[in-house]
Protein backbone atom coordinates (compact mmCIF):
# COMPACT_ATOMS: atom_id res chain seq x y z
CA UNK A 1 0.00 0.00 0.00
CA UNK A 2 2.71 2.47 0.95
CA UNK A 3 4.76 1.85 -2.17
CA UNK A 4 1.71 2.14 -4.46
CA UNK A 5 -0.24 5.00 -2.96
CA UNK A 6 2.29 7.48 -1.60
CA UNK A 7 4.10 8.69 -4.79
CA UNK A 8 1.07 10.71 -6.03
CA UNK A 9 0.96 12.48 -2.66
CA UNK A 10 4.53 13.78 -2.75
CA UNK A 11 3.78 16.62 -5.16
CA UNK A 12 0.89 18.01 -3.11
CA UNK A 13 2.90 17.57 0.08
CA UNK A 14 5.83 19.62 -1.25
CA UNK A 15 3.41 22.28 -2.49
CA UNK A 16 1.87 22.58 0.98
CA UNK A 17 5.31 22.81 2.58
CA UNK A 18 6.21 25.71 0.26
CA UNK A 19 2.95 27.40 1.19
CA UNK A 20 3.96 27.03 4.84
CA UNK A 21 7.32 28.67 4.16
CA UNK A 22 9.42 25.49 4.09
CA UNK A 23 11.68 25.37 1.04
CA UNK A 24 12.71 22.03 -0.48
CA UNK A 25 16.19 22.12 1.07
CA UNK A 26 14.68 22.83 4.50
CA UNK A 27 12.17 20.00 4.04
CA UNK A 28 15.02 17.60 3.25
CA UNK A 29 16.84 18.77 6.37
CA UNK A 30 13.64 18.22 8.32
CA UNK A 31 13.29 14.61 7.18
CA UNK A 32 16.96 13.98 7.99
CA UNK A 33 16.44 15.48 11.46
CA UNK A 34 13.40 13.30 12.10
CA UNK A 35 15.24 10.17 10.94
CA UNK A 36 18.32 10.92 13.03
CA UNK A 37 16.29 11.79 16.13
CA UNK A 38 14.24 8.59 15.97
CA UNK A 39 17.35 6.50 15.31
CA UNK A 40 19.22 8.03 18.24
CA UNK A 41 16.41 8.36 20.78
CA UNK A 42 13.71 5.89 19.80
CA UNK A 43 10.02 6.81 19.45
CA UNK A 44 9.20 10.51 19.95
CA UNK A 45 5.95 12.44 20.17
CA UNK A 46 4.96 15.24 17.82
CA UNK A 47 5.93 17.83 20.44
CA UNK A 48 9.34 16.22 20.93
CA UNK A 49 9.96 16.12 17.19
CA UNK A 50 8.95 19.78 16.96
CA UNK A 51 11.70 20.57 19.48
CA UNK A 52 14.27 18.63 17.44
CA UNK A 53 13.22 20.38 14.23
CA UNK A 54 13.27 23.80 15.86
CA UNK A 55 16.80 23.11 17.10
CA UNK A 56 17.80 22.21 13.53
CA UNK A 57 16.43 25.53 12.27
CA UNK A 58 13.54 23.96 10.35
CA UNK A 59 10.29 25.92 10.40
CA UNK A 60 7.44 24.21 12.30
CA UNK A 61 4.94 27.07 12.68
CA UNK A 62 1.39 26.82 11.35
CA UNK A 63 0.86 23.54 9.51
CA UNK A 64 4.54 23.11 8.64
CA UNK A 65 5.14 20.48 11.33
CA UNK A 66 2.19 18.37 10.16
CA UNK A 67 3.42 18.33 6.58
CA UNK A 68 7.03 17.64 7.58
CA UNK A 69 5.87 14.59 9.53
CA UNK A 70 3.70 13.62 6.57
CA UNK A 71 6.72 13.85 4.26
CA UNK A 72 8.72 11.59 6.58
CA UNK A 73 5.94 8.99 6.45
CA UNK A 74 5.58 9.28 2.67
CA UNK A 75 9.29 8.61 2.35
CA UNK A 76 8.91 5.50 4.51
CA UNK A 77 11.16 6.98 7.21
CA UNK A 78 8.66 7.17 10.08
CA UNK A 79 5.41 5.53 11.18
CA UNK A 80 3.03 5.92 14.09
CA UNK A 81 4.46 3.69 16.78
CA UNK A 82 3.77 3.12 20.48
CA UNK A 83 1.30 5.09 22.55
CA UNK A 84 2.77 7.80 24.77
CA UNK A 85 -0.03 8.79 27.10
CA UNK A 86 -2.97 9.68 24.87
CA UNK A 87 -1.04 10.07 21.62
CA UNK A 88 0.96 7.95 19.24
CA UNK A 89 4.68 8.49 19.23
CA UNK A 90 6.48 8.32 15.90
CA UNK A 91 8.97 5.51 15.39
CA UNK A 92 11.63 4.79 12.81
CA UNK A 93 10.00 2.50 10.27
CA UNK A 94 12.82 -0.03 10.16
CA UNK A 95 12.80 -0.27 13.97
CA UNK A 96 9.03 -0.66 14.21
CA UNK A 97 8.28 -2.79 11.14
CA UNK A 98 11.62 -4.12 9.97
CA UNK A 99 13.16 -3.64 6.54
CA UNK A 100 10.48 -4.03 3.82
CA UNK A 101 10.97 -6.37 0.90
CA UNK A 102 11.27 -4.83 -2.58
CA UNK A 103 7.88 -4.21 -4.19
CA UNK A 104 7.06 -5.38 -7.71
CA UNK A 105 4.52 -2.78 -8.86
CA UNK A 106 2.55 -5.10 -11.14
CA UNK A 107 2.17 -7.78 -8.49
CA UNK A 108 1.32 -5.14 -5.89
CA UNK A 109 -1.47 -3.70 -8.06
CA UNK A 110 -2.89 -7.18 -8.56
CA UNK A 111 -2.86 -7.91 -4.83
CA UNK A 112 -4.37 -4.52 -4.03
CA UNK A 113 -7.23 -5.16 -6.48
CA UNK A 114 -7.85 -8.62 -5.04
CA UNK A 115 -7.90 -7.41 -1.45
CA UNK A 116 -10.11 -4.47 -2.34
CA UNK A 117 -12.73 -6.77 -3.86
CA UNK A 118 -12.60 -9.09 -0.84
CA UNK A 119 -13.92 -6.23 1.28
CA UNK A 120 -15.74 -4.06 -1.25
CA UNK A 121 -16.91 -6.23 -4.14
CA UNK A 122 -18.84 -5.99 -6.32
CA UNK A 123 -17.24 -2.81 -7.65
CA UNK A 124 -15.57 -1.41 -10.75
CA UNK A 125 -12.30 0.22 -11.77
CA UNK A 126 -13.53 3.71 -10.80
CA UNK A 127 -14.36 2.51 -7.30
CA UNK A 128 -10.92 1.00 -6.84
CA UNK A 129 -9.27 4.13 -8.23
CA UNK A 130 -11.20 6.39 -5.84
CA UNK A 131 -10.60 4.21 -2.80
CA UNK A 132 -6.86 3.75 -3.36
CA UNK A 133 -6.16 7.24 -4.71
CA UNK A 134 -4.53 5.74 -7.79
CA UNK A 135 -4.90 6.70 -11.46
CA UNK A 136 -7.63 4.85 -13.30
CA UNK A 137 -5.01 3.13 -15.47
CA UNK A 138 -3.46 1.55 -12.36
CA UNK A 139 -6.84 0.34 -11.11
CA UNK A 140 -7.55 -1.21 -14.50
CA UNK A 141 -4.11 -2.84 -14.58
CA UNK A 142 -4.68 -4.38 -11.15
CA UNK A 143 -8.07 -5.79 -12.12
CA UNK A 144 -6.76 -7.06 -15.47
CA UNK A 145 -3.99 -8.92 -13.65
CA UNK A 146 -6.54 -10.93 -11.66
CA UNK A 147 -9.06 -11.36 -14.50
CA UNK A 148 -9.06 -15.15 -14.04
CA UNK A 149 -10.37 -14.68 -10.49
CA UNK A 150 -13.24 -12.40 -11.49
CA UNK A 151 -16.79 -12.65 -12.75
CA UNK A 152 -18.48 -9.77 -14.52
CA UNK A 153 -22.03 -8.93 -13.53
CA UNK A 154 -24.79 -7.69 -15.80
CA UNK A 155 -24.57 -4.24 -14.21
CA UNK A 156 -20.93 -3.91 -15.30
CA UNK A 157 -19.44 -4.47 -11.85
CA UNK A 158 -16.94 -7.22 -11.15
CA UNK A 159 -16.51 -9.49 -8.18
CA UNK A 160 -14.29 -12.32 -7.04
CA UNK A 161 -15.61 -15.68 -8.16
CA UNK A 162 -14.92 -17.28 -4.79
CA UNK A 163 -15.79 -14.35 -2.51
CA UNK A 164 -18.13 -15.53 0.27
CA UNK A 165 -21.64 -14.05 0.19
CA UNK A 166 -21.97 -10.72 1.93
CA UNK A 167 -23.23 -10.72 5.50
CA UNK A 168 -26.71 -9.24 6.04
CA UNK A 169 -26.86 -5.64 7.27
CA UNK A 170 -26.01 -5.29 10.97
CA UNK A 171 -28.66 -4.41 13.55
CA UNK A 172 -29.34 -0.68 14.07
CA UNK A 173 -26.20 1.09 15.21
CA UNK A 174 -24.38 4.40 15.34
CA UNK A 175 -21.38 4.81 13.03
CA UNK A 176 -18.66 7.40 13.52
CA UNK A 177 -17.42 10.15 11.22
CA UNK A 178 -15.50 8.94 8.14
CA UNK A 179 -16.81 5.41 8.62
CA UNK A 180 -15.32 3.08 5.96
CA UNK A 181 -18.84 2.14 4.87
CA UNK A 182 -18.99 5.44 2.95
CA UNK A 183 -15.41 5.50 1.72
CA UNK A 184 -15.11 2.47 -0.54
CA UNK A 185 -17.03 3.43 -3.68
CA UNK A 186 -17.65 6.29 -6.09
CA UNK A 187 -21.40 6.29 -5.38
CA UNK A 188 -22.82 6.24 -1.84
CA UNK A 189 -26.45 6.40 -2.94
CA UNK A 190 -27.36 2.90 -1.72
CA UNK A 191 -26.52 3.94 1.83
CA UNK A 192 -27.19 7.69 2.06
CA UNK A 193 -30.13 7.84 -0.37
CA UNK A 194 -31.48 11.40 -0.44
CA UNK A 195 -29.48 12.40 2.66
CA UNK A 196 -26.44 13.63 0.79
CA UNK A 197 -25.64 16.17 3.49
CA UNK A 198 -24.00 13.32 5.39
CA UNK A 199 -20.95 14.12 3.28
CA UNK A 200 -20.39 17.88 3.13
CA UNK A 201 -19.04 19.80 0.15
CA UNK A 202 -15.70 20.29 1.94
CA UNK A 203 -15.25 16.55 2.41
CA UNK A 204 -16.46 16.02 5.98
CA UNK A 205 -18.20 12.68 6.64
CA UNK A 206 -20.71 13.13 9.47
CA UNK A 207 -21.49 10.43 12.05
CA UNK A 208 -24.75 8.69 11.19
CA UNK A 209 -27.16 5.98 12.25
CA UNK A 210 -27.55 2.87 10.12
CA UNK A 211 -30.79 0.89 9.98
CA UNK A 212 -31.31 -1.90 7.46
CA UNK A 213 -28.15 -0.88 5.64
CA UNK A 214 -29.33 2.72 5.10
CA UNK A 215 -28.57 6.02 6.79
CA UNK A 216 -31.59 7.23 8.78
CA UNK A 217 -30.20 9.81 11.23
CA UNK A 218 -27.17 11.80 12.28
CA UNK A 219 -25.86 11.91 15.82
CA UNK A 220 -23.42 13.81 17.98
CA UNK A 221 -21.75 13.46 21.36
CA UNK A 222 -21.52 16.62 23.47
CA UNK A 223 -21.56 17.27 27.19
CA UNK A 224 -21.75 13.59 28.01
CA UNK A 225 -24.93 13.15 25.97
CA UNK A 226 -25.56 11.40 22.65
CA UNK A 227 -28.14 13.24 20.56
CA UNK A 228 -29.74 11.42 17.62
CA UNK A 229 -31.26 13.64 14.93
CA UNK A 230 -33.60 11.66 12.60
CA UNK A 231 -33.44 12.12 8.85
CA UNK A 232 -36.50 9.94 8.27
CA UNK A 233 -39.05 7.93 10.23
CA UNK A 234 -37.98 4.63 11.79
CA UNK A 235 -39.93 2.06 13.74
CA UNK A 236 -40.13 2.28 17.53
CA UNK A 237 -38.11 -0.93 17.73
CA UNK A 238 -35.30 0.49 15.59
CA UNK A 239 -35.34 3.78 17.48
CA UNK A 240 -34.99 1.89 20.76
CA UNK A 241 -32.09 -0.10 19.33
CA UNK A 242 -30.32 3.12 18.36
CA UNK A 243 -30.84 4.56 21.83
CA UNK A 244 -29.38 1.37 23.30
CA UNK A 245 -26.35 1.72 21.03
CA UNK A 246 -26.00 5.34 22.18
CA UNK A 247 -25.73 4.04 25.74
CA UNK A 248 -22.94 1.73 24.60
CA UNK A 249 -21.14 4.69 23.01
CA UNK A 250 -21.33 6.61 26.29
CA UNK A 251 -20.13 3.60 28.25
CA UNK A 252 -17.14 3.29 25.90
CA UNK A 253 -16.04 6.92 26.10
CA UNK A 254 -16.82 7.56 29.79
CA UNK A 255 -13.76 7.14 32.04
CA UNK A 256 -14.12 4.55 34.77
Amino acid sequence: MQALTTPPLLTSNMRRLRQEGVAEAAAERGVETIARSLADEGPLTRAELRDRLDSAGVRTEGQALVHLLFLATLRGVAVRGPMRGKEHAYALTRDWLGTPDPVDRGRALAELARRYLVGHGPADDRDLSRWAGLPLRDARAGLAAIASLLREREDGLVDLVKRPPAEPPPPPRLLGPFDPLLLGWVSRDEIVGPHRGLVTTNGIFRPFALVGGRAVATWKLAGGTVTIEPLELVTKRDAAALEADAEQVLAFVTPR
